[in-house]
């Protein structure tokens, strides 16, 4: 009996040892279930050109946006577990999603195999140029001071920027008004051209209004500084350590996925990863910073920012539909 148990585990030892050497034999494909241009389609073709160098087997990008990432990442979630159709995705999928839609046709927790996280930048809280107040600080207590007088733009209801302000605005007391726009580039649009006072993005995304001279950064969204923006303090320092907003880019594959092939992408996405020319040009560049983690980072993760975001919703009374 003994013999015939250790002859299976070295069988099987044996067969995702050649699984993994073979891994991938023909063409990968990763599906990005957003509009391409956007951030995780840039950094994704970026790393597709970097993994197909490592393997000598092409991959193709495919974007399939439409219901806030369900429709792409359904497509994943009922792909072959081999490993030659993957998930490149943001937190709104795998953590905002789970409040925002009564009927998701998988189950977020169980349809996918984590590979890892690729990235991860914290969001800037923005406001137009002309309004007064110069940090979030002193935008809080402008608030305060003149109740229903300043608005804020989101790109959707229960979108990052909806929930951060929400929350703001529960903990201070305070009155602010939403405007949700029907994505990212609109709502900035509008705060540049002062029809809304206050917004969010990434460093990469709000640089060109800043450097117009039609937005200003109030803050970091998080713990750290950004290079980009040494001078603008976070959050934290400003006395809200609640108020973070993070956005970061992970690979999935479907569930079931052998833990061997699993292995291989995530050491492709590291070794791409470790080149430091690629990462100044398609992250550090954008205010972006390499994580490059393993499953269990990436599952901790999701777990916590779930449970944040589960009190994010209810401040904003968001329901789900």
């Amino acid at each position: 009996m003994f013999k015939l148990i250790a002859v299976a585990a070295i069988a099987a030892s044996t067969w995702n040892l050649v699984q993994a050497q073979a891994y991938p034999a023909k063409q990968v494909t990763i599906i990005v279930p957003f509009a391409p241009g956007g951030g995780i389609d840039v950094l994704t073709r970026a790393l597709g050109i970097k993994m197909a160098a490592r393997w000598g087997k092409p991959i193709l990008i495919e974007n399939k946006p439409g219901a806030g990432s369900l429709i792409g990442s359904s497509m994943v979630a009922r792909a072959p577990a081999d490993g030659y159709t993957l998930l490149a995705t943001v937190n709104q999928t795998m953590v905002g999603n789970r409040f925002l839609y009564k009927k998701i046709p998988y189950d977020i927790d169980t349809a996918f195999e984590p590979i890892t996280m690729m990235i991860k930048a914290d969001q800037l809280i923005v406001a137009n140029i002309g309004l007064t107040a110069n940090t979030l600080k002193e935008t809080v207590a402008l608030a305060r001071s003149k109740p229903n007088t300043l608005n804020y733009g989101s790109f959707g209801n229960g979108s990052q920027p909806h929930l951060l302000f929400s929350v703001i605005k529960d903990r201070e007391n305070v009155d602010l008004t939403h405007i949700p726009y029907n994505g990212i580039t609109p709502n900035l649009t509008a705060l540049a051209a002062g029809d809304v006072q206050l917004g969010t993005g990434s460093a990469a995304v709000v640089a060109p209004f800043i450097q117009s001279g039609r937005v200003k950064p109030l803050a970091v969204a998080g713990d750290t500084r950004l290079k980009q923006y040494p001078n603008v303090s976070t959050t934290t320092e400003q006395g809200f350590p609640y108020a973070k907003m993070s956005i970061w880019y992970a690979l999935f594959a479907p569930a079931g996925t052998p833990p061997a092939v699993v292995n291989e992408i995530r050491a492709a996405v590291q070794w791409a990863m470790s080149d430091e020319q690629f990462v100044e040009q398609q992250v550090t560049s954008k205010g972006l910073s390499v994580i490059a983690g393993d499953a269990v980072q990436l599952r901790d993760t999701i777990k916590k920012e779930s449970e944040v975001t589960a009190a994010m919703v209810k401040a904003a009374g968001i329901v789900a539909e």
